[in-house]
């Protein structure tokens, strides 16, 4: 699409920012600050509105450049989901429970997929905010859109799985293909395999997945022989992995696959649960390796798309993410000061859980972590040679 179509097509929506795409925008909802997945599951905590909220606090974002997301509609998830499965979890909202035949058959209200009030409307709108973010980038020559709530890379077809019910990155890649472009590439730096975006990929040389992931974590798949038919690259790393033995992986490995696949648009998965203080994985990170990656893998296309994924510490999560969105408008977030706005959202978040009992004074008064370097283990450089 032209310069002058996509600028027309913008401005007959007044729900997309003039600034895109020059400069990033920022896709949330207000359904995130009391959807719960119910009181002791590990995302009844708040994480994508107090991204928002501090983003606003630090001068980081005004309405010129947020989006409230829309709410994929049934047709539009049925590009990637079954329609059968849709119309259960549309039920499942509606009626406020699920028979034990569709518990079977969709794995809804069970393994970690509840039934809560939002179970429909909560994950069509992160999928509808990456389906938006697939479609602007389509239609621009670069870009760069931050959408907080995606990342919900286990949902399956016909099933949820993992805490997810739908997949908004594999909605969000094929609105990019559908849209003319015609190389892909997704990194998942979730502590988790991205099983379900490799898997729907599978057959699709357009698109390219990588993986970074700890071993022998749930689902225990993606070992480092897993080419998915040749269009994916598994890291499963061990545990205790470090800043330095990202960055070593990243510059090692990553980097040159994408330098080689030459992507039109990069997806990045940037859940946050590979950070030392969450309590889900055995990984060592801080959050600067993450924010130090995310704006490496930023440079391998013209057309950037990062979304979030995995994190169930609130105050890692939204320290994390908060200075993703300050690292892609240009802004170090080790150098930016809380002020007393800042500081009040952050001592206003609650987490049930034990690490939450008496927090640390830095998750209130800083965004960047100590760095956690450390040596960058032969297991790790192990997997950087496995190339090509």
């Amino acid at each position: 699409m032209s310069g002058l179509a996509s600028l027309a097509q913008r401005r007959a929506n007044p729900a997309i920012p003039d600034a895109f795409p020059d400069r990033p925008i920022l896709i949330g909802s207000e359904i995130y600050r009391k959807s719960r997945y119910g009181a002791t599951h590990p995302l009844s905590i708040q994480r994508v509105t107090p991204v928002m909220d501090l983003a606003h606090a630090l001068g980081l974002l005004d309405e010129s450049r947020f989006v409230d997301s829309p709410i994929a509609t049934p047709d539009e998830l049925a590009r990637f989901h079954a329609p059968d499965y849709i119309a259960a979890v549309v039920a499942a909202e509606r009626d406020g429970y699920v028979s034990d035949e569709v518990k079977e058959r969709y794995n809804i209200g069970r393994s970690g997929n509840p039934v809560f009030p939002e179970i429909f409307s909560r994950p069509a709108t992160a999928a509808g905010a990456s389906l938006l973010a697939g479609r602007l980038l389509a239609s621009v020559e670069r870009g760069t859109i931050h959408s907080l709530a995606g990342g919900t890379h286990h949902g399956r077809p016909a099933m949820a799985y993992g805490f997810c019910y739908f997949n908004d990155p594999v909605l969000g890649i094929l609105a990019m293909l559908d849209g003319g472009l015609s190389r892909v590439l997704y990194v998942d730096l979730d502590a988790h395999h991205g099983d379900g975006v490799q898997d729907a990929f599978h057959d699709e040389d357009r698109v390219l997945t990588v993986s970074i992931h700890e071993d022998d974590r749930w689902p225990r798949t993606g070992p480092a022989d897993d080419r998915a038919g040749g269009m994916a690259r598994n890291f499963p790393v061990p545990k205790d992995m470090n800043d330095s033995e990202l960055r070593f992986l990243i510059e090692e490995a990553i980097l040159p696959i994408g330098e080689e696949f030459r992507p039109d648009a990069i997806v990045i998965q940037s859940g946050c649960d590979a950070l030392a203080d969450d309590p889900q994985s055995r990984l060592s990170l801080s959050n600067n390796a993450i924010w130090e990656a995310v704006e490496r893998l930023s440079a391998l296309a013209p057309r950037i798309l990062v979304v979030g994924g995995g994190g169930y510490n609130p105050w890692a999560v939204a320290r994390c993410w908060t200075g993703i969105w300050a690292r892609l408008n240009g802004s170090d977030p080790r150098g930016i000061s809380l002020g007393s706005e800042a500081e009040s959202i952050l001592r206003g978040l609650f987490w049930n859980h034990s690490r939450g009992r008496n927090p640390p004074e830095h998750w209130f008064t800083t965004l960047a972590d100590v760095p956690l370097e450390g040596e960058v283990r032969s297991a790790v450089q192990d997997l950087a040679r496995l190339l090509p």
